[in-house]
């Protein structure tokens, strides 16, 4: 199946792209989530009509991306769990965990922007996280683990 990318994925291209892809991933996850359209010679002609609105729309989320990543850098996050006599985590914290204490701090982020290069956190201590704004926008932000008094 062939589609025409309406904004930049990773591992795939460019907006205006016409890219080649899985018919179940275009029909089931794609299309439907605007993120293509089938490259149709109609649909081609549609996009290029509108290509300028499209480069436009994809810059300012890439420059709020931006603003909000340096916002993020300057965060200090320390998120309280409960833990043993030798710094092992009663549980895990999770994404979901953090995207809260990150929210909690101020600036708004979805638990599916969190990447944890290591899996769940698990002991007391500092880890480094990515946060994924956006596909050109990776932040790498210290989270620091420590014991509930």
């Amino acid at each position: 199946m062939e589609v025409i990318l309406l904004e930049k994925i990773a591992n795939l291209g460019n907006l205006g792209d016409k890219v080649s892809i899985k018919s179940g991933y275009g029909r089931n996850y794609l299309v439907p989530q605007g993120k293509a359209v089938p490259a149709t010679t109609k649909k081609i002609a549609e996009f290029e009509e509108r290509r300028a609105e499209l480069e436009k729309a994809a810059a300012e989320k890439l420059s709020v991306a931006q603003k909000l990543g340096n916002e993020l850098t300057k965060l200090q996050i320390e998120i309280a769990h409960k833990a043993g006599d030798e710094g092992r985590l009663f549980g895990s914290i999770g994404t979901h965990n953090i995207a809260e204490a990150i929210t909690a701090a101020g600036i708004a982020v979805e638990k599916h922007q969190i990447r944890l290069p290591h899996g769940a956190i698990r002991h007391i201590g500092e880890y480094p996280i990515d946060i994924n704004l956006h596909s050109d926008v990776i932040v790498t932000l210290t989270i620091k683990v420590v014991a509930e008094a």
